[in-house]
């Protein structure tokens, strides 16, 4: 969320990160409202003062055996105006904090400008895509013969966008996971937590998904929300607290499911699990200070292509445009590997600084060593990797010409050594 003070400060600044992200200039009606709120909240003190006075001459009044009538009836006329004050201050601010709630993170500098994902520039790719000599298939087409991949029982579970896997794909989707959990854990640095799955509307805030995204989101009878990812729980972690700067960076990871009610463009990746109402993801968030997220964000997203290079496949690192990148986002990086049966790139991984953007949102700060002033921390999160695309991607890359698939090697410790999925499952 925006700084109100930077606003009255560089209000020219605030209207060009607008006009980046493609919105109108808001300074002007942002800084009216502002200074109707502060003038609310002038009046305020001031009869807050008249009271106080008002209140002693009316003590010193009795203490004195004089007539107080006059004195306390302009005590009961000032406490109603007061009320109406008060009220009208609360008003004023809400509505101000409706409209700096609802606005995206300033791009950074550095973020390429364009209107959509076509001004994505492209920083690095890894791996030529393999050439088969037979046709490819989709993963769906390769699960659904082999009898592990059944989107019919899911519909009559649950409806579209979900799927059930059986036996050896199961078992190589969960492989999948804890390879990636023992990757982050053991040589990245991040530590492992095990979250709650739903979470109350202060967190949704904190993150920036409340109150703009509520539709895209699933809620239970009870007022609580199912996570959309587990950058919720474990950016949350740090809200209303105030860290030392010696415990930074903090480095958390987290394999939960995902649950998105908006699953994409209407009729688009209808049909398979590149796009569902859940799945699961492992995680990556770090908490850090303002002069080293910029690092921090190079080193997240290169922990997220060490998944990928150890599974060896190919994939290539993207830099989105401001036209693309998310809501509390100030820069991104995707990640995009390569899925022969679409012949195409896809996104498996999204990692984000999201500079103090969230950190505002949830009142999380640090203290310099030395200093008894606070500041605000800096998130980051990403995806390290999508469990369900990162099985898409193995299926595909990994298919043989009879349609079984060969297990990476990087994942046979995890599959008690079986070498190849095959129709016999």
């Amino acid at each position: 969320m925006f700084d109100i003070r930077w606003i009255r400060e560089e209000p020219e600044a605030f209207d060009a990160a607008l006009k980046r992200r493609g919105l109108d200039p808001l300074s002007a009606d942002v800084l009216a409202l502002d200074t109707r709120r502060r003038e609310a909240q002038t009046a305020l003190q001031t009869m807050q003062t008249l009271r106080n006075e008002a209140s002693k001459a009316i003590g010193d009044a009795k203490r004195k055996d004089e007539d107080a009538s006059e004195l306390m009836a302009e005590m009961a006329a000032l406490k109603d105006k007061m009320t109406a004050a008060e009220e009208a201050e609360r008003q004023l601010g809400a509505e101000l904090l409706d409209i700096l709630s609802c606005l995206p993170n300033a791009p950074l500098p550095e973020v390429p400008d364009g209107a959509d994902e076509t001004a994505n520039v492209c920083l690095r790719s890894h791996l030529e895509p393999r050439q088969f000599d037979f046709a490819s298939k989709e993963h769906y087409e390769l699960g659904e013969a082999l009898g592990l991949l059944d989107f019919e029982a899911a519909a009559k579970l649950s409806g579209a966008r979900f799927a059930v896997m059986r036996g050896k794909l199961a078992r190589l989707h969960r492989a999948l996971a804890q390879f990636m959990l023992d990757l982050h854990t053991t040589e990245h640095g991040y530590t492992e937590v095990a979250p709650p799955f739903l979470v109350r509307d202060e967190a949704l805030y904190g993150t920036g998904q409340l109150p703009k995204f509520a539709e895209d989101l699933f809620r239970t009878t009870h007022g609580l929300w199912l996570i959309p990812t587990a950058e919720v729980p474990l950016t949350n972690l740090v809200a209303d607290e105030i860290i030392a700067a010696e415990a930074l960076p903090l480095r958390v990871t987290a394999l939960t499911p995902c649950f998105r009610s908006e699953a994409g463009s209407a009729g688009r990746d209808t049909r398979g699990m590149l796009r569902q109402h859940q799945f699961e993801k492992v995680e990556l968030v770090s908490i850090t200070t303002p002069e080293e997220s910029a690092d921090e964000l190079e080193r997240m997203v290169g922990c997220a292509e060490n998944v990928l290079k150890r599974l060896g496949l190919p994939y290539r690192t993207m830099v989105l445009s401001t036209g693309d990148i998310g809501f509390a986002a100030a820069k991104t990086y995707d990640v995009e590997v390569w899925l022969p049966g679409q012949d195409a790139y896809r996104e498996i991984s999204s990692c984000s600084n999201c500079g103090d953007f969230q950190a505002r949102r949830m009142r999380a700060r640090y203290r310099p060593e030395g200093d008894k002033s606070t500041r605000f921390v800096h998130s980051l999160n990403g995806s390290g990797v999508a469990v369900g695309r990162c099985l898409i991607a193995v299926m595909e890359n990994y298919q043989q010409a009879d349609g079984s698939i060969e297990v990476p090697e990087a994942l046979r410790p995890y599959m008690a050594g079986l070498e190849v999925i095959a129709a016999d499952g």
